[in-house]
């Protein structure tokens, strides 16, 4: 008899904002990508959901750190607690006598170096991980999509995440033509910061900004039919000059405003893409449409304004903040036939 029910299998989408782990088909994690570190003692003290609560608020004996940036893992340490973290938390809920043998697969930007996929790799290793498969993340996009991504024709997948917007053109299992760009929801997050400095001369931290591109976020200043209205969004914080409370309303209008510069980035490597791609899958992704993935995508309005400047209609994925997740649980089940699989 084997020892088949001792190996557990867990997909992983390594977010720069969030974490999810889905087994047995099902998401059985989904916290902030943040550990919390007691400095004396260098041991994490909370992670996720309970880690995010302390960021910004923090004593000097407590360190809030997101171990990834940029969609890669910029502290080595803190990732490796992080992942070791989440993993214990899935199989405290699991009741076994031996610690089971881990096939893992992870998501990871297309753009990683070869330091930066070593550094995912070793990570998930030390972290438990015995088999680990690792997969670019716009080919999980399109599977979690739901596209074929091993047909002959051309698909393209524009996943807007926290630290990076991935672009790329898939087609017979591969990528075709791809751009990673560092522009996608921190950004957003620290122009609204800078807006309201300069603007309305009141400073908020990256929670308050978060929530209120959570909120209010769009791009266009008249949203279309289909899209409803939010209401404007009140903040209170410290004034610039004096430290006086400062009470501001803001308008989803102002929003579209402060992100159109870093929206026009995305737009210009879509583009860039587009005119990379051969002629044969271009008139195949005239014809399907661009997928929109990412939490980013979920910015009002960011459909029909890409439609407008590419003149291709764009779709945004069913439950985009979770489409890395679900295809890295779909190559999970295919590890042994998916060619683009990296080990």
């Amino acid at each position: 008899m084997g020892l088949s029910f001792l190996t557990q299998e867990i997909a992983m989408d390594l977010g720069t904002a969030n974490t999810v782990i889905f087994m047995n088909d099902q998401i059985v994690l989904d916290e902030p990508s943040i550990v919390a570190i007691d400095n004396n003692t260098g041991k994490a003290i909370a992670l996720g959901q309970k880690a995010k609560l302390m960021q910004e608020r923090e004593n000097p004996g407590i360190k809030t750190i997101r171990p990834m940036k940029d969609g890669v893992i910029a502290d080595f340490n803190a990732a490796e607690m992080m992942i070791r973290g989440f993993i214990k938390q899935v199989n405290s809920r699991r009741r076994s006598l031996f610690s089971p043998n881990i096939k893992m697969v992870v998501g990871i930007p297309s753009g990683s170096t070869e330091v930066e996929i070593r550094a995912v790799r070793d990570s998930s290793e030390h972290a438990g991980g015995r088999d680990v498969y690792l997969i670019f993340e716009p080919m999980a996009s399109a599977l979690g999509i739901g596209l074929d991504v091993e047909a002959p024709k051309g698909n393209m997948v524009v996943d807007i995440g926290g630290g990076t917007t991935e672009i790329a053109v898939i087609s017979l299992g591969g990528i075709v033509v791809q751009d990673s760009i560092k522009v996608a929801g921190d950004v957003f997050t620290n122009d609204i910061q800078q807006y309201l400095k300069q603007q309305h001369n009141i400073r908020v931290g990256q929670i308050t900004a978060e929530k209120i591109k959570i909120a209010i976020g769009a791009v266009l200043p008249e949203l279309g039919e289909n899209e409803v209205e939010p209401e404007p969004y009140a903040i209170t914080g410290p004034n610039q000059m004096t430290a006086h409370p400062v009470h501001a309303t803001i308008t989803y209008q102002e929003i579209a405003h402060c992100l159109d510069k870093s929206v026009a980035r995305i737009e210009s490597a879509i583009l860039h893409v587009l005119e990379q791609t051969p002629p044969e899958l271009y008139s195949d992704i005239v014809e399907n449409g661009i997928y929109l993935a990412g939490g980013g995508s979920l910015l009002r309005g960011l459909a029909k304004r890409f439609t407008e400047k590419v003149n291709i209609q764009f779709h945004v994925a069913e439950d985009p903040l979770r489409a890395v997740a679900r295809g890295t649980c779909l190559a999970l089940k295919n590890t042994d036939n998916y060619s683009f699989l990296m080990r």
